[in-house]
């Protein structure tokens, strides 16, 4: 949630701010709210002033009225008056500030002032590219094709199992994709200071709100049905984030990483990606959190992408990384950089990884924070990467590291946890 301190002191330099994304600010529905707000504030502190002042003076004009041999009944009438006067104004106070709430809660974060202005993903830019894509002697084939002519990848019978965008795996392939997890959570912990953390799959709502999935994009997850406050969760990050949700953090950085299933509805992607496991309902990723003092967000951002570039140049696979514009920039980040690895059978690179900053964002709707130099609580920074999404990576491999006789050559650096396989075939 964006601070209603900048709404308050300069809206339109902030709604400015959101056209970078793409939204429009309904500049006069919130001030005529705001208005709206301090007026009946104003009317509900002063009554309750006047039944405060008059539930003290009550007492002794009773007992006047009944010296005087007066009827007390109109004494005790204004007050139960001021005290219904003084709980309607209450009430109505509430309802606006509910409306403002919502209000707040459907506005996006703001996006840093780096962002490159743009309408969708054509409008992204590249900031750099990692290796070069192979060349191949022979016609390459798509991960479906590589899986299904060594007999281990089916995605028929998941469709029988389950449904449409579930996967199967069996043999080697399923422990090349188990061991692509071992080698990128070992390489986070070893490498890059991560902590590994083992987390619920199911996360109630006032997670989901915490990390800005609801109540915005509440069709894109999988709610289950004996339970409407639990949600499977759609990646790591709303866990492993929400650790320190309404809590006082001593000591930064923290940072965590997470191996965990994801489960998506992929609501609205009707046609898109149906083939094979770029888009499932159901895969899986490490992910990587980090919880920083402000003044190291954007440092700590420049780390947290290198630590994803960093799998992918130890798998040795061809990727660029592009810095998002703000059309195609998620709701709750201030920047956001995509890692795209090259897929042979495509020609062209996909999104493998998305690296963020949510500024205190995440960290205001959470209620989580830090000390200060003053020793005075105040809202951190959290950040999030994919490193990464094992699924994709695993297609990745296997169609840039496919030979002509369809099988795959396994990378030299997953090789010791393949008990020393240097192939994968028939």
């Amino acid at each position: 949630m964006i601070d209603p301190k900048l709404l308050r002191a300069d809206i339109d330099t902030t709604a400015q701010q959101l056209k970078i994304k793409n939204y429009d600010l309904d500049i006069k529905a919130f001030l005529a709210l705001e208005a709206q707000r301090k007026s009946l504030q104003s009317d509900a502190e002063r009554l309750q002033q006047e039944r405060n002042a008059y539930a003290k003076s009550m007492g002794q004009l009773i007992g006047q009225a009944k010296k005087n041999g007066e009827d007390i009944a109109p004494l005790k009438n204004k007050g139960e008056e001021l005290k219904k006067d003084s709980i309607a104004a209450d009430l109505a106070l509430l309802d606006v500030q509910d409306q403002l709430e919502q209000i707040l809660h459907s506005i996006p974060n703001i996006p840093h002032n780096s962002v490159p202005a743009g309408i969708d993903e054509s409008d992204n830019i590249e900031v750099r590219r990692w290796g070069t894509p192979k060349e191949f002697t022979f016609t390459v084939k798509d991960h479906v094709d590589l899986g299904a002519g060594i007999g281990q990848l089916d995605f028929n019978r998941a469709s029988k199992i389950t449904g449409s965008r579930f996967s199967l795996m069996r043999g080697p392939l399923a422990g090349l994709h188990r061991a692509l997890t071992q080698f990128m959570i070992g390489t986070h912990i070893n490498d890059h200071g991560y902590e590994e953390v083992y987390v619920p799959y199911a996360v109630n709502k006032e997670s989901l709100f915490g990390t800005g999935q609801l109540p915005k994009f509440e069709e894109d997850l999988f709610k289950l049905e004996d339970n409407r406050e639990f949600y499977l969760i759609p990646t790591a990050e709303v866990p492993v984030t929400n650790i320190y949700r309404e809590e006082i953090i001593d000591d930064l950085p923290i940072k965590l990483v997470a191996h965990t299933p994801c489960f998506r509805s992929e609501a609205g992607s009707y046609g898109k990606d149906t083939r094979g496991m770029i888009r499932q309902h159901q895969f899986e990723k490490v992910e990587m959190v980090q919880f920083v003092r402000p003044e190291d967000s954007w440092d700590a951002l420049e780390d947290l992408v290198g630590h994803a570039e960093m799998i992918l140049q130890k798998l040795e696979l061809p990727y660029r990384t592009v810095t998002l514009c703000g059309g195609d920039l998620g709701f709750s980040a201030a920047k956001t950089y995509d890692i795209e690895v090259w897929l042979p059978s495509q020609k062209k690179y996909r999104e493998i990884s998305s690296c963020s900053n949510f500024s205190d964002f995440q960290a205001r709707r959470m209620k989580t924070r830090y000390r200060n130099e003053q020793n005075k609580p105040a809202l951190l920074h959290t950040l999030n990467g994919s490193g990464l999404a094992v699924g994709r990576t695993l297609l990745a491999v296997m169609e840039n590291y496919q030979e002509s006789d369809g099988s795959i050559s396994i990378p030299k650096v997953l090789r010791p946890l393949m008990n020393g396989a240097k192939s994968i075939t028939v």
